[in-house]
């Protein structure tokens, strides 16, 4: 992805947030789910996310490590995590204190 933890971090939160509006309009559009596509399709959106996150996370943390720039990998991968933890935990902290009610 990038060298800045916190586009990393807002890429994943896109991310997300793109498959989440993804996610509640096709429920609306589907008027029976229950077909044995529905879990397929859960399925294969779980591994495709796990690769997406996979990549965002790690790809350029993996790149400096392998050009030996561990101390940076480790950095960048942990900066990136702990943004990506506030962003969840702001995220749960308005859904849990009802300001959106």
């Amino acid at each position: 992805m990038t060298k800045n933890p916190l586009i990393n971090a807002l890429t994943a939160t896109t991310y997300i947030a793109f498959i989440v509006f993804v996610m509640d309009f096709g429920t609306k559009m589907v008027k029976d789910p229950n077909t044995f596509i529905a879990p397929l399709a859960i399925v294969s959106l779980f591994t495709l996310s796990a690769a997406v996150m996979g990549y965002v996370f790690g790809y350029e943390p993996a790149q400096l490590y392998f050009d030996g720039k561990k101390k940076a990998a480790v950095n960048l991968f942990l900066k990136t995590v702990a943004i990506f933890a506030v962003i969840t935990a702001l995220i749960l902290v308005v859904l849990f204190s009802g300001i959106l009610s």
